[in-house]
């Protein structure tokens, strides 16, 4: 039997072939697969060393980010339905209970991101003479000097200044209210309820909202029995409404 150190030592010989064929088939094909392996290979191929990814900065990605949520931020503006606003008042009377009233004819609009909470701009319009507390001689007496002044001045306006959310559904909203020829600052605490298309009807997507004030009436020059105490001089001020995005 040949050794293996031997046989490897014979396969590097120009010799080794033509004896091993002598041997025989078999043993001339271990041979030459010996000879194969240990023939130098040729040049040794390295794979090019990978290339680090790319690093992003926090600033290039904080500035994707912003980007992409500026893209998905959309103002709409929005009407409110008139058949779906209530505009109504309270106010006491010599102390034993509320008089409560509405103003029957009012319109609004306002243009809102409801992704990013921000409010560009509201404007609501309350005709003076549509107030309606359920007693005919009462509701003359409101629409006069004493009160409202509705022949010299038809439209109660409050003009939106700004809205500063206080969580997802609810904010602060400040603005102007323009009344018997007076402007001063109000605030109104807003809920908004429900934000969806509509399901039936417009089938728009609509808002659904509330919002609670207190007025002193005597700011607007309404100081009509607020000395003797016959009719308080704090008004509580609720609206109700949709609002349809147009």
């Amino acid at each position: 039997m040949i050794a293996l150190t031997n046989l490897a030592s014979a396969s590097t010989s120009p010799q080794a072939l033509p004896l091993a064929l002598a041997a025989g088939p078999r043993f001339a094909s271990a041979v030459a697969q010996l000879q194969r392996l240990m023939t130098p290979s040729s040049t040794l191929r390295l794979s090019p060393p990978r290339r680090a990814a790319p690093r992003i900065s926090i600033a290039v990605l904080g500035t994707a980010l912003l980007a992409c949520s500026s893209a998905q931020a959309e103002t709409r503006s929005y009407r409110i339905d008139p058949d779906h606003f209530s505009v109504s008042f309270s106010v006491a009377h010599v102390g034993y209970a509320d008089v409560i009233g509405l103003f029957l004819d009012a319109k609004g609009s306002f243009e809102y991101d409801e992704a990013t909470q921000a409010l560009a701009s509201g404007r609501v319009e309350i005709a003076a003479d549509s107030v309606f507390t359920n007693h005919e001689e009462r509701d003359d007496h409101v629409r006069g000097a004493d009160f409202l002044d509705a022949g010299d001045h038809p439209t109660l306006t409050f003009v939106a200044d700004e809205l500063s959310p206080d969580g997802p559904a609810q904010g602060t909203l400040t603005g102007q209210l323009s009344l018997r020829g007076e402007t001063h600052p109000v605030t109104l605490a807003v809920t908004l309820n429900k934000a969806d298309r509509y399901p039936f009807g417009h089938e728009q997507h609509t808002l659904g909202v509330s919002a609670t004030t207190e007025l002193k009436r005597s700011d607007w020059g309404m100081d009509y029995a607020v000395d003797n105490g016959l009719v308080g001089d704090s008004v509580a001020v609720r609206l109700e409404f949709e609002a349809i995005a147009q």
